[in-house]
């Protein structure tokens, strides 16, 4: 039996080398393709997982930014909380002007008084019992008192105070005494935005109220606007409204944010007995989300309509049409109504 050399020794030692070096990077090549497989699987799945977080995220900065807003609006003037946000791909914007109150009340059942706005300037008064002697228009920019002569014609009032952002209009007697108010006051509020894979994530928050939109689907109501009766222990009734406003000074972005909420004083709109109540709301952020609201307001009104019980109905009621359009009322069924309206101011600073 020949023994083989040293050369063929060699050789073959050479080859179970290269043997096991092609045996690993075959190896090496099997294991990368089976994980880019299950990457590729996985892409999916981890991409929902992160949408998922973040839609977490921002669920949760919109209860913290509420959160903040309700503690500084119950605080007294000048008195607020300090507070930082860490955001990755959430970011909180500006929402100027985006919800419309209209409320007007006649104050004394002596006189049945309606105030029309023609514009920002100008609006005309009636007094069906000619007891209006004046009238008083306070704005942000300040405060002018005009002279109304007997009669139950229209008087056009003219004046230079005119904001885009609130007005209060309040129609006094011959003793100063006032006979009705009329409130006009464009809100704001926050939005959350978020980037998702699926699209953009949008939280609005204004007035207590929240509405909800997930890349092309339409806005959703979460939360309306906060309002209540309650019957008294006499049988009289009581309308409560807790308005907010929010403004914002400078930008405020995404990333660590911190955020000061500062209260700007609380200011009473209404207190005490009134009658022939009107009032309505508007929220332009979409036009889906005003109906929406109005039918959450009118759930037992519309119930009792639909049962033939609207003569027993005691509660908000729409003020003509049954969808909300010419605005809201209450049905006392013939007890007294009290209206209660604050308005909280809260100003969010970077």
């Amino acid at each position: 039996m020949e023994r083989a050399g040293p050369l063929a020794t060699t050789l073959r030692r050479d080859e179970e080398a290269v043997s096991e070096v092609l045996g690993v990077i075959m190896l090496l090549a099997m294991v990368m393709t089976i994980m880019s497989g299950v990457f590729v699987f996985l892409q999916p799945y981890l991409a929902d997982f992160e949408d998922n977080a973040n839609w977490k995220s921002a669920q949760g900065i919109a209860e913290r930014l509420d959160d903040r807003l309700s503690v500084a609006a119950a605080s007294p003037e000048g008195i607020g909380i300090r507070t930082t946000f860490a955001m990755q791909a959430t970011s909180i914007r500006t929402l100027q002007f985006i919800e419309d109150w209209d409320l007007a009340a006649d104050l004394s059942s002596g006189d049945a008084v309606t105030v029309d706005h023609r514009d920002e300037d100008s609006f005309t008064v009636t007094a069906r019992n000619q007891t209006a002697r004046s009238v008083t228009v306070l704005t942000p920019v300040g405060v002018e008192t005009h002279a109304l002569s007997a009669s139950n014609a229209s008087t056009l009032i003219e004046h230079n105070v005119g904001s885009e952002h609130w007005s209060v209009i309040t129609v006094h007697d011959a003793d100063g005494l006032p006979l009705h108010r009329a409130v006009s006051w464009a809100m704001s509020g926050l939005e959350v935005h978020t980037s998702l894979g699926t699209g953009e994530h949008r939280i609005a928050m204004s007035n207590h109220g929240r509405i909800e939109r997930l890349g092309d689907d339409p806005w959703d109501l979460q939360h309306a606007p906060a309002l209540s009766i309650d019957t008294l222990v006499n049988g009289e009734l009581r309308l409560s409204l807790a308005l907010r406003d929010v403004t914002t000074t400078g930008g405020i972005g995404g990333g660590r944010v911190p955020l000061e909420f500062v209260s700007l004083g609380a200011m009473e709109l209404f207190s005490g007995e009134v009658w022939n109540l009107k009032f309505g709301m508007r929220n332009t952020v979409a036009d889906s989300i005003t109906p929406q609201i109005h039918e959450a307001w009118l759930m037992d009104y519309s119930l009792h309509r639909s049962s033939g019980t609207l003569d027993t109905f005691v509660g908000l009621a729409p003020h003509q049409r049954a969808s909300g359009a010419d605005g809201f009322t209450v049905a006392t069924g013939g007890a007294p109504l009290y209206l209660e309206v604050d308005m909280s101011r809260v100003e969010v600073r970077p």
